[in-house]
């Protein structure tokens, strides 16, 4: 299939191009990518995986999502920030995730940079959303990141994070609804860009 451009399914349905097959990649398209998250577990989770990402397709991650929920206690960042070297062993034997000792530590890591973000603007949310752009695009952007995107991987590196740089951090914000990068012509483009006209942001 060709980038950026929109594709009618089998069922009539008009896609952005990536989100016409498997049938989970279309789930995934139609009723959660771009839709505004305010919930932290769900930013910490995104933030997460999109570092398990790195090298690999997002495909891979989202068949074995469930099962990072389900070894990441999920996703809650005070239980992960717990978790011991012992863990880190533990989870560099279980087939059903990414076995990958730098990701993982990361995760660990990030679970108590996560905290300290909470403490300082009251949410994972309230932190994210500064990023926001000004102005909403009047097509999707066609790079892969931004000046935005750009200035979060910056800030998060400054602040401990690990494995976030900034086109993970652009992928990050297209995925939570931070920017709406469905293409004009796609079912789900007037969807998130309602949803993303009432919601209300986090402070």
């Amino acid at each position: 299939m060709e980038p950026f451009t929109i594709i009618t399914g089998d069922d009539g349905t008009t896609r952005c191009w990536w989100g016409m097959e498997p049938e989970i990649y279309r789930t995934y398209h139609d009723t959660e990518w771009g839709m505004p998250v305010s919930d932290d577990h769900r930013l910490f989770e995104k933030l997460c995986l999109e570092g398990f990402q790195s090298g690999l397709s997002w495909l891979t991650i989202l068949n074995k999502r469930e099962s990072f929920r389900e070894v990441f206690r999920g996703f809650d960042f005070d239980l992960v920030a717990e978790f011991t070297d012992g863990d880190v062993e533990r989870l560099l034997t279980d087939a059903r995730i990414i076995r990958h000792r730098g990701k993982i530590e990361a995760t660990i890591n990030n679970a108590g940079q996560a905290q300290t973000l909470r403490e300082e603007f009251g949410s994972l949310a309230a932190y994210f959303w500064r990023f926001e752009p000004a102005d909403e695009p009047q097509r999707p952007r066609l790079e892969s990141k931004t000046s935005e995107s750009v200035s979060m991987a910056k800030d998060l590196k400054k602040r401990g994070f690990r494995f976030f740089g900034p086109t993970t951090a652009y992928a990050f914000m297209q995925a939570m609804g931070i920017v709406n990068d469905h293409l004009p012509g796609c079912i789900a483009h007037p969807v998130v860009a309602n949803a993303r006209a009432t919601y209300t942001r986090p402070v």
